[in-house]
């Protein structure tokens, strides 16, 4: 899946700081991000350097542009963050692993002192990744690993300097790039501990209501045209995955038949990704113009797995009742921030219960 299809999408590793059991980890949580941290430099300085390439000025440029419109017409929180950028040289900033048993889609989860429990762990480095990622695997485990190109500290580290623009994302298309910005900053809103769907859910309803607002305010007929091109292979593609999460759940559904063994449930799933990835080939032959390449999503197609399916359920499942949630305040920003931290405050239950029934 591409990156501006994940929608840039992890809280990432950082949430390890302060209580993982595991050493080694809690090490390369911390020299991690403060690498990150220590490689960005003002964006004016970027700006004022002659050696600069002129189309990274022009992107940094956006970038800040993109920054003033969260605030001002947005409503997102006006700190430092994304005032910096960072050349870290790599295609990611985190690796991203993800596990889910053979015959189910709920992830696995970590736990935190301060973030709570997540159903993913973060590493800075793809080699780490991906050995945490064999490891599960040879638990029987479903596993993914994927880039991230972003990761919100939730703003506890604006007083350092905030998080900053990164390679990983500064040249996506210009509507990306308001998404990728709106949705980090909206973990800096809001933050429930130990409900990733509904935090997730809540910054992809700010990042898809904020970009349709730039777009249509600040937005070039360029920009607009490029995005719609880009939303809607994004609508197929996410209309097609959770059709086969549903059919998934429907075979691994607790109440099936007690005649059905294991080995059978196996076989009907392997059947289900079949069907999938022929449904995606079919699909993807109607897409062509300024969309760009699907080798993104060619790779997360080839890969998918129950805990692709997963970790994806958590940046949509909640979406709609957000977005329903946004025209009961009648679009006023500060009225919807207040009303989804009154429903953070719930049970978790309780409040997932109101949002899936807009």
């Amino acid at each position: 899946m591409s990156a501006s299809l994940r929608s840039s999408l992890a809280l990432a590793a950082l949430l390890g700081l302060g209580g993982c059991s595991s050493t080694a980890y809690y090490w390369q949580s911390v020299s991690g991000h403060l690498q990150v941290m220590n490689a960005a430099r003002p964006v004016q300085d970027w700006l004022d350097e002659s050696q600069t390439p002129a189309p990274l000025k022009a992107r940094l440029e956006l970038a800040q542009r993109i920054r003033r419109f969260a605030v001002s017409e947005l409503q997102l929180p006006d700190n430092a963050s994304y005032q910096r950028y960072a050349d870290l040289h790599r295609p990611a900033v985190v690796w991203n692993v993800t596990a889910a048993p053979a015959l189910s889609l709920k992830l696995q989860t970590w736990c935190f002192p301060v973030a709570g429990c997540v159903g993913y762990r973060g590493y800075f480095d793809e080699r780490q990744a991906r050995a945490e990622a064999a490891r599960l695997q040879a638990q029987g485990l479903d596993v993914a690993v994927a880039g991230i190109p972003a990761y919100s500290t939730l703003g506890w580290m604006n007083w350092a300097g905030g998080d900053p623009l990164l390679n990983t994302f500064v040249a996506y298309p210009e509507g990306d790039l308001a998404r990728l910005i709106f949705h980090e900053l909206a973990h800096q809103v809001l933050y429930a501990k130990d409900d990733t769907v509904f935090n997730e859910s809540f910054a992809t309803a700010v990042e898809r209501l904020g970009v349709a607002r730039w777009l249509a305010v600040s937005g070039s007929a360029n920009a607009q045209r490029d995005y719609a091109a880009l939303e809607t292979r994004r609508q197929q593609f996410r209309a097609l995955t959770q059709a086969t999460r549903r059919e998934l759940a429907a075979i691994y559904e607790e109440n099936q038949d007690p005649a059905l063994t294991r080995s059978a449930q196996i076989a009907m799933k392997n059947i289900a990704l079949e069907n999938f990835r022929a449904r995606y080939a079919e699909l993807k032959t109607g897409w062509r113009g300024p969309a760009g390449s699907t080798a993104g999503y060619d790779r997360w197609v080839a890969q998918a797995n129950n805990a692709s399916f997963g970790a994806q359920a958590a940046y949509d499942e909640l979406v709609p009742g957000f977005e329903a949630l946004f025209a009961r305040q009648g679009g006023h920003w500060r009225a919807f921030y207040d009303e989804a931290k009154r429903l953070a405050r719930l049970p978790k239950d309780e409040r997932q219960k109101i949002l899936a029934t807009p």
